[in-house]
Protein backbone atom coordinates (compact mmCIF):
# COMPACT_ATOMS: atom_id res chain seq x y z
CA UNK A 1 0.00 0.00 0.00
CA UNK A 2 1.09 3.64 -0.82
CA UNK A 3 -0.16 6.75 0.02
CA UNK A 4 -0.56 9.89 -2.61
CA UNK A 5 -1.18 12.98 -1.78
CA UNK A 6 -3.70 14.74 -4.30
CA UNK A 7 -4.57 18.41 -3.93
CA UNK A 8 -8.40 17.25 -5.16
CA UNK A 9 -8.99 14.04 -3.54
CA UNK A 10 -6.71 14.52 -0.30
CA UNK A 11 -5.21 11.23 0.54
CA UNK A 12 -5.08 8.51 -2.19
CA UNK A 13 -4.73 4.63 -1.57
CA UNK A 14 -2.47 2.76 -3.74
CA UNK A 15 -3.04 -0.77 -3.64
CA UNK A 16 0.02 -2.87 -3.77
CA UNK A 17 -0.68 -5.01 -6.86
CA UNK A 18 -1.21 -1.28 -8.94
CA UNK A 19 2.39 -0.38 -7.57
CA UNK A 20 3.92 -2.08 -10.61
CA UNK A 21 1.39 -0.94 -13.26
CA UNK A 22 2.25 2.95 -11.96
CA UNK A 23 5.61 2.79 -12.48
CA UNK A 24 5.04 1.29 -15.77
CA UNK A 25 6.82 3.72 -18.71
CA UNK A 26 3.21 4.39 -20.16
CA UNK A 27 2.17 6.27 -17.01
CA UNK A 28 5.12 7.69 -16.33
CA UNK A 29 4.86 9.08 -19.59
CA UNK A 30 1.56 10.79 -18.50
CA UNK A 31 3.44 13.09 -16.17
CA UNK A 32 4.40 15.30 -19.02
CA UNK A 33 1.09 15.56 -20.63
CA UNK A 34 -1.03 18.23 -20.02
CA UNK A 35 -4.43 17.10 -19.11
CA UNK A 36 -5.74 20.71 -20.92
CA UNK A 37 -3.62 20.94 -24.07
CA UNK A 38 -3.04 24.59 -24.63
CA UNK A 39 -5.51 26.15 -22.06
CA UNK A 40 -2.22 26.96 -19.26
CA UNK A 41 -2.49 30.12 -22.42
CA UNK A 42 -5.91 30.90 -20.97
CA UNK A 43 -5.23 29.94 -17.45
CA UNK A 44 -2.07 29.78 -16.07
CA UNK A 45 -2.42 26.89 -13.68
CA UNK A 46 -3.27 24.66 -15.68
CA UNK A 47 -0.52 22.66 -16.18
CA UNK A 48 -1.75 19.57 -14.33
CA UNK A 49 -1.30 16.34 -15.89
CA UNK A 50 -2.73 13.32 -17.37
CA UNK A 51 -0.92 11.64 -14.41
CA UNK A 52 -2.77 12.87 -11.60
CA UNK A 53 -6.30 12.24 -13.20
CA UNK A 54 -5.16 8.87 -13.79
CA UNK A 55 -4.84 8.57 -10.20
CA UNK A 56 -8.03 10.86 -9.20
CA UNK A 57 -9.65 8.36 -11.60
CA UNK A 58 -8.52 5.44 -10.09
CA UNK A 59 -9.33 6.73 -6.40
CA UNK A 60 -13.29 7.55 -7.76
CA UNK A 61 -13.02 3.76 -9.39
CA UNK A 62 -12.18 2.78 -6.39
CA UNK A 63 -14.88 4.05 -4.06
CA UNK A 64 -17.84 3.09 -6.93
CA UNK A 65 -16.17 -0.90 -6.66
CA UNK A 66 -16.77 -0.72 -2.74
CA UNK A 67 -20.22 1.30 -3.36
CA UNK A 68 -21.15 -1.53 -5.75
CA UNK A 69 -19.96 -4.47 -3.76
CA UNK A 70 -17.97 -5.91 -5.82
CA UNK A 71 -15.68 -9.24 -5.80
CA UNK A 72 -12.08 -8.07 -5.21
CA UNK A 73 -11.01 -10.00 -8.59
CA UNK A 74 -14.20 -7.05 -10.33
CA UNK A 75 -12.74 -4.09 -7.92
CA UNK A 76 -8.66 -4.68 -8.78
CA UNK A 77 -10.25 -5.15 -12.72
CA UNK A 78 -11.68 -1.50 -12.30
CA UNK A 79 -8.59 0.08 -10.19
CA UNK A 80 -6.10 -1.07 -12.56
CA UNK A 81 -8.20 0.25 -15.99
CA UNK A 82 -9.41 3.10 -14.65
CA UNK A 83 -5.71 3.93 -13.77
CA UNK A 84 -4.63 3.03 -17.30
CA UNK A 85 -7.76 4.42 -19.28
CA UNK A 86 -5.90 7.19 -20.60
CA UNK A 87 -2.40 5.96 -21.46
CA UNK A 88 -3.06 6.63 -25.28
CA UNK A 89 -3.29 10.18 -25.12
CA UNK A 90 -0.86 12.11 -26.97
CA UNK A 91 0.82 15.27 -26.50
CA UNK A 92 -0.96 17.85 -25.34
CA UNK A 93 -3.77 15.51 -25.28
CA UNK A 94 -7.31 16.22 -26.93
CA UNK A 95 -5.27 18.69 -29.06
CA UNK A 96 -3.50 16.27 -30.93
CA UNK A 97 -6.45 14.00 -31.29
CA UNK A 98 -7.30 15.51 -35.00
CA UNK A 99 -3.99 14.75 -36.35
CA UNK A 100 -3.84 10.89 -34.31
CA UNK A 101 -6.88 10.47 -35.84
CA UNK A 102 -5.83 11.59 -39.99
CA UNK A 103 -2.23 10.36 -39.87
CA UNK A 104 -2.75 7.01 -37.55
CA UNK A 105 -6.26 5.91 -38.13
CA UNK A 106 -6.90 5.79 -34.42
CA UNK A 107 -8.20 8.12 -31.30
CA UNK A 108 -6.42 8.22 -27.85
CA UNK A 109 -9.43 5.76 -26.65
CA UNK A 110 -8.54 3.30 -28.93
CA UNK A 111 -7.19 0.18 -27.03
CA UNK A 112 -4.65 -0.69 -29.80
CA UNK A 113 -2.49 1.46 -28.00
CA UNK A 114 -2.60 -0.53 -24.88
CA UNK A 115 -2.52 -4.04 -26.80
CA UNK A 116 0.71 -2.79 -28.42
CA UNK A 117 2.35 -2.39 -25.21
CA UNK A 118 3.45 -5.87 -24.11
CA UNK A 119 5.49 -4.64 -21.02
CA UNK A 120 1.55 -3.20 -20.00
CA UNK A 121 -0.04 -6.23 -20.44
CA UNK A 122 2.43 -8.57 -18.84
CA UNK A 123 2.41 -6.28 -15.88
CA UNK A 124 -1.24 -6.39 -15.68
CA UNK A 125 -1.60 -10.50 -16.31
CA UNK A 126 1.52 -11.01 -13.47
CA UNK A 127 -0.90 -8.91 -10.97
CA UNK A 128 -3.92 -10.90 -11.51
CA UNK A 129 -5.66 -8.73 -13.70
CA UNK A 130 -6.96 -10.33 -17.19
CA UNK A 131 -5.98 -7.84 -19.53
CA UNK A 132 -8.52 -9.03 -22.11
CA UNK A 133 -11.28 -8.14 -19.63
CA UNK A 134 -9.76 -4.64 -19.06
CA UNK A 135 -9.95 -3.42 -22.59
CA UNK A 136 -13.44 -4.83 -22.89
CA UNK A 137 -14.32 -2.48 -19.98
CA UNK A 138 -12.56 0.31 -21.82
CA UNK A 139 -14.30 -0.48 -24.70
CA UNK A 140 -17.51 -0.23 -23.23
CA UNK A 141 -18.47 -3.82 -23.79
CA UNK A 142 -18.26 -4.91 -20.30
CA UNK A 143 -21.18 -4.93 -17.68
CA UNK A 144 -19.43 -3.04 -15.78
CA UNK A 145 -18.29 -0.24 -18.19
CA UNK A 146 -20.73 2.09 -17.28
CA UNK A 147 -18.01 2.99 -14.01
CA UNK A 148 -15.61 4.35 -16.94
CA UNK A 149 -17.65 4.84 -19.95
CA UNK A 150 -21.04 6.69 -19.63
CA UNK A 151 -22.41 10.09 -18.70
CA UNK A 152 -22.02 9.86 -15.05
CA UNK A 153 -18.26 8.03 -15.66
CA UNK A 154 -15.69 8.01 -12.91
CA UNK A 155 -13.47 9.86 -15.58
CA UNK A 156 -15.55 12.51 -15.79
CA UNK A 157 -15.98 13.84 -11.83
CA UNK A 158 -12.47 13.27 -11.68
CA UNK A 159 -11.47 15.77 -14.99
CA UNK A 160 -14.33 18.58 -13.83
CA UNK A 161 -13.31 18.59 -10.51
CA UNK A 162 -9.58 18.68 -11.41
CA UNK A 163 -9.45 21.35 -14.17
CA UNK A 164 -11.86 23.77 -12.18
CA UNK A 165 -9.25 23.17 -9.16
CA UNK A 166 -6.60 24.39 -11.89
CA UNK A 167 -7.81 26.54 -13.73
CA UNK A 168 -9.70 28.26 -10.84
CA UNK A 169 -12.92 28.15 -12.55
CA UNK A 170 -15.67 27.88 -9.93
CA UNK A 171 -18.76 25.85 -12.61
CA UNK A 172 -16.49 22.64 -12.23
CA UNK A 173 -18.74 21.59 -9.16
CA UNK A 174 -19.60 17.99 -8.75
CA UNK A 175 -21.00 16.23 -5.71
CA UNK A 176 -18.76 13.42 -6.41
CA UNK A 177 -19.36 11.16 -3.36
CA UNK A 178 -22.94 11.76 -3.22
CA UNK A 179 -23.16 10.47 -7.04
CA UNK A 180 -21.59 7.87 -6.18
CA UNK A 181 -23.20 6.31 -2.60
CA UNK A 182 -26.63 6.57 -5.15
CA UNK A 183 -24.86 4.78 -7.45
CA UNK A 184 -26.41 0.53 -8.02
CA UNK A 185 -26.40 -2.11 -10.29
CA UNK A 186 -29.78 -2.74 -11.80
CA UNK A 187 -31.12 -4.30 -14.23
CA UNK A 188 -27.51 -5.62 -15.79
CA UNK A 189 -26.64 -2.15 -15.72
CA UNK A 190 -25.35 1.07 -13.98
CA UNK A 191 -27.94 2.90 -12.89
CA UNK A 192 -27.83 5.91 -9.89
CA UNK A 193 -30.71 6.11 -6.96
CA UNK A 194 -33.81 9.11 -7.16
CA UNK A 195 -31.73 10.76 -3.99
CA UNK A 196 -28.57 11.23 -6.89
CA UNK A 197 -30.16 12.88 -9.14
CA UNK A 198 -29.76 16.73 -7.70
CA UNK A 199 -25.89 15.09 -7.63
CA UNK A 200 -26.26 13.91 -11.48
CA UNK A 201 -27.83 17.10 -12.70
CA UNK A 202 -24.89 19.23 -11.12
CA UNK A 203 -22.55 17.22 -13.01
CA UNK A 204 -24.30 17.82 -16.23
CA UNK A 205 -24.52 21.46 -15.30
CA UNK A 206 -20.67 21.45 -14.88
CA UNK A 207 -19.82 20.08 -17.94
CA UNK A 208 -22.57 22.48 -19.97
CA UNK A 209 -20.54 25.74 -18.22
CA UNK A 210 -17.60 24.23 -18.54
CA UNK A 211 -17.71 23.87 -22.49
CA UNK A 212 -17.51 27.54 -23.03
CA UNK A 213 -15.11 28.67 -20.34
CA UNK A 214 -12.49 26.40 -20.65
CA UNK A 215 -12.46 22.89 -23.21
CA UNK A 216 -13.98 25.32 -26.02
CA UNK A 217 -12.31 28.91 -24.86
CA UNK A 218 -11.12 30.68 -28.31
CA UNK A 219 -7.85 31.11 -27.13
CA UNK A 220 -7.62 27.07 -26.31
CA UNK A 221 -9.00 26.64 -29.94
CA UNK A 222 -6.92 28.88 -31.61
CA UNK A 223 -3.67 27.33 -30.10
CA UNK A 224 -5.19 24.02 -31.30
CA UNK A 225 -5.84 24.88 -34.65
CA UNK A 226 -2.43 26.10 -34.89
CA UNK A 227 -0.61 22.76 -33.16
CA UNK A 228 -2.57 21.10 -35.58
CA UNK A 229 -1.51 22.77 -38.69
CA UNK A 230 2.24 22.75 -37.12
CA UNK A 231 1.87 19.01 -37.02
CA UNK A 232 0.26 18.76 -40.53
CA UNK A 233 2.95 20.85 -42.04
CA UNK A 234 5.70 18.93 -40.04
CA UNK A 235 4.83 15.35 -41.85
CA UNK A 236 4.14 16.98 -45.31
CA UNK A 237 7.79 17.78 -45.01
CA UNK A 238 9.33 14.50 -43.91
CA UNK A 239 9.30 11.52 -45.80
CA UNK A 240 8.67 8.33 -44.35
CA UNK A 241 7.65 9.64 -41.51
CA UNK A 242 5.86 7.63 -38.60
CA UNK A 243 3.23 9.37 -36.89
CA UNK A 244 2.82 6.66 -34.42
CA UNK A 245 5.88 7.47 -32.83
CA UNK A 246 5.18 10.65 -32.50
CA UNK A 247 2.11 10.29 -31.20
CA UNK A 248 3.84 8.74 -28.39
CA UNK A 249 6.30 11.81 -27.46
CA UNK A 250 5.26 14.06 -24.35
CA UNK A 251 4.44 17.51 -24.89
CA UNK A 252 8.17 18.83 -24.12
CA UNK A 253 9.61 16.33 -26.70
CA UNK A 254 6.70 17.13 -29.01
CA UNK A 255 7.33 20.46 -28.99
CA UNK A 256 10.91 20.79 -29.41
CA UNK A 257 9.69 17.73 -32.54
CA UNK A 258 8.17 21.06 -34.20
CA UNK A 259 10.04 23.66 -33.09
CA UNK A 260 13.21 21.98 -34.97
CA UNK A 261 10.50 20.94 -37.69
CA UNK A 262 11.85 20.55 -41.60
CA UNK A 263 8.90 22.58 -42.25
CA UNK A 264 9.25 26.36 -41.81
CA UNK A 265 5.41 26.90 -41.84
CA UNK A 266 5.69 24.25 -38.81
CA UNK A 267 8.61 25.83 -36.54
CA UNK A 268 7.34 29.79 -37.14
CA UNK A 269 3.55 28.26 -35.87
CA UNK A 270 5.00 26.66 -32.84
CA UNK A 271 7.50 29.98 -32.25
CA UNK A 272 4.10 31.90 -32.28
CA UNK A 273 2.89 29.31 -29.79
CA UNK A 274 5.46 29.48 -27.46
CA UNK A 275 5.52 33.33 -27.45
CA UNK A 276 1.57 33.85 -27.38
CA UNK A 277 1.60 35.49 -30.69
CA UNK A 278 -1.81 34.01 -31.16
CA UNK A 279 -3.98 34.18 -34.00
CA UNK A 280 -7.27 36.04 -34.08
CA UNK A 281 -10.91 35.35 -34.98
CA UNK A 282 -11.98 36.65 -37.66
CA UNK A 283 -15.45 34.60 -38.00
CA UNK A 284 -16.92 33.35 -35.15
CA UNK A 285 -20.29 32.45 -35.38
CA UNK A 286 -22.88 30.17 -33.89
CA UNK A 287 -25.50 27.32 -35.50
CA UNK A 288 -27.99 29.51 -36.42
CA UNK A 289 -25.64 31.78 -38.66
CA UNK A 290 -24.51 28.59 -40.83
CA UNK A 291 -26.14 25.62 -42.95
CA UNK A 292 -25.17 23.04 -39.76
CA UNK A 293 -26.52 20.35 -42.71
CA UNK A 294 -23.64 21.15 -44.94
CA UNK A 295 -20.89 22.36 -42.34
CA UNK A 296 -21.14 18.64 -40.83
CA UNK A 297 -19.46 17.27 -43.62
CA UNK A 298 -16.91 19.73 -43.41
CA UNK A 299 -15.35 19.31 -40.17
CA UNK A 300 -12.28 16.50 -41.14
CA UNK A 301 -9.06 17.96 -40.69
CA UNK A 302 -8.54 17.71 -44.82
CA UNK A 303 -11.59 19.67 -45.79
CA UNK A 304 -11.17 21.95 -42.99
CA UNK A 305 -7.64 22.85 -44.49
CA UNK A 306 -9.39 23.24 -47.91
CA UNK A 307 -11.97 25.66 -46.73
CA UNK A 308 -9.02 27.55 -45.41
CA UNK A 309 -7.31 27.95 -48.60
CA UNK A 310 -10.06 28.60 -50.30
CA UNK A 311 -10.27 31.74 -47.86
CA UNK A 312 -6.96 32.97 -47.79
CA UNK A 313 -7.07 32.68 -51.57
CA UNK A 314 -10.07 34.83 -51.53
CA UNK A 315 -8.42 37.20 -48.56
CA UNK A 316 -4.85 37.42 -51.00
CA UNK A 317 -3.35 35.91 -48.09
CA UNK A 318 -0.74 32.20 -47.52
CA UNK A 319 -2.81 29.41 -47.20
CA UNK A 320 -1.20 28.82 -43.48
CA UNK A 321 -2.30 32.47 -42.18
CA UNK A 322 -5.80 30.78 -42.19
CA UNK A 323 -7.50 28.23 -40.17
CA UNK A 324 -10.90 27.03 -40.11
CA UNK A 325 -12.21 25.30 -36.65
CA UNK A 326 -15.61 23.24 -37.14
CA UNK A 327 -16.06 21.15 -33.74
CA UNK A 328 -18.59 18.44 -33.69
CA UNK A 329 -21.87 19.51 -33.02
CA UNK A 330 -22.82 18.40 -29.07
CA UNK A 331 -24.44 14.92 -28.49
CA UNK A 332 -27.12 14.85 -26.50
CA UNK A 333 -26.13 14.37 -22.77
CA UNK A 334 -28.27 11.49 -20.27
CA UNK A 335 -29.21 9.30 -23.21
CA UNK A 336 -27.82 6.63 -21.21
CA UNK A 337 -27.95 7.20 -17.88
CA UNK A 338 -30.75 5.48 -16.02
CA UNK A 339 -32.34 5.99 -12.93
CA UNK A 340 -33.62 3.33 -10.43
CA UNK A 341 -37.53 4.89 -9.86
CA UNK A 342 -38.93 2.86 -7.36
CA UNK A 343 -39.36 -0.87 -8.51
CA UNK A 344 -38.34 0.23 -12.67
CA UNK A 345 -35.37 1.80 -14.23
CA UNK A 346 -35.87 4.74 -16.49
CA UNK A 347 -34.23 7.47 -18.83
CA UNK A 348 -32.39 10.55 -16.32
CA UNK A 349 -34.41 12.48 -19.14
CA UNK A 350 -38.05 11.10 -18.25
CA UNK A 351 -37.77 12.62 -14.64
CA UNK A 352 -35.37 15.89 -14.97
CA UNK A 353 -36.58 18.31 -17.40
CA UNK A 354 -33.10 20.02 -16.33
CA UNK A 355 -31.91 17.95 -18.96
CA UNK A 356 -33.58 19.18 -22.01
CA UNK A 357 -32.73 22.94 -21.23
CA UNK A 358 -28.95 21.84 -20.74
CA UNK A 359 -28.69 19.82 -23.89
CA UNK A 360 -30.39 23.00 -26.00
CA UNK A 361 -27.70 24.96 -23.84
CA UNK A 362 -25.03 23.13 -25.85
CA UNK A 363 -26.46 23.51 -28.94
CA UNK A 364 -26.67 27.21 -28.30
CA UNK A 365 -22.75 26.99 -27.15
CA UNK A 366 -21.47 25.77 -30.75
CA UNK A 367 -19.23 27.99 -32.41
CA UNK A 368 -17.85 27.76 -35.84
CA UNK A 369 -14.37 29.74 -36.37
CA UNK A 370 -12.05 30.83 -38.56
CA UNK A 371 -8.81 32.59 -37.35
CA UNK A 372 -6.24 34.20 -39.13
CA UNK A 373 -3.06 35.81 -38.85
CA UNK A 374 -3.41 39.35 -37.14
CA UNK A 375 -2.42 41.74 -39.72
CA UNK A 376 -5.49 40.27 -42.35
CA UNK A 377 -8.38 39.54 -40.00
CA UNK A 378 -10.62 41.85 -41.68
CA UNK A 379 -9.49 40.15 -45.56
CA UNK A 380 -10.38 36.62 -43.92
CA UNK A 381 -13.64 37.33 -41.97
CA UNK A 382 -15.20 39.32 -45.08
CA UNK A 383 -13.92 36.34 -47.25
CA UNK A 384 -14.87 33.35 -44.70
CA UNK A 385 -17.95 35.06 -44.92
CA UNK A 386 -18.39 34.56 -48.52
CA UNK A 387 -16.89 31.20 -48.62
CA UNK A 388 -18.94 29.84 -45.86
CA UNK A 389 -22.38 31.61 -46.79
CA UNK A 390 -22.20 33.08 -43.57
CA UNK A 391 -25.70 34.28 -42.51
CA UNK A 392 -26.21 37.82 -41.29
CA UNK A 393 -27.48 38.09 -37.41
CA UNK A 394 -31.21 39.27 -37.21
CA UNK A 395 -32.46 41.37 -34.39
CA UNK A 396 -33.75 38.79 -32.48
CA UNK A 397 -30.10 37.11 -32.94
CA UNK A 398 -28.29 39.64 -31.44
CA UNK A 399 -30.71 39.37 -28.66
CA UNK A 400 -30.18 36.78 -27.55
CA UNK A 401 -26.55 36.89 -27.40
Amino acid sequence: MKIIKDPVHGYIEVPGYVLPILDAPVLQRLRYIRQLGFSYLVYPGANHTRFEHSLGTMFLADLMARQLLLSPDERQLVISTALIHDAGHGPFSHAIEPAMEELCGRAHHDTAWLAEDVDLFSILSGHGVDAGQSVALLKGEHELSGILHGELDVDRMDYLLRDAHYTGVPYGTVDAHRLIRNTVISEGQIAIREGGINAAESLLIARTLMRPAVYYHHVSRIAEMMFSRAVYEHFQGIRGAHPGSFMRLDDAGCFQSLLHSPSEVARVLMEDIYSRRMYKRALYVGKDQVNTATIARESTPQRMRDLAARIAKSAGVEAHEILVDIPEFPKDMSVHVKVKNRNRVVGLEEISPLVTTLNETRRGQWRLGVYSSPGCVAEAGLAAREVLHVKPLTTQDRLSF
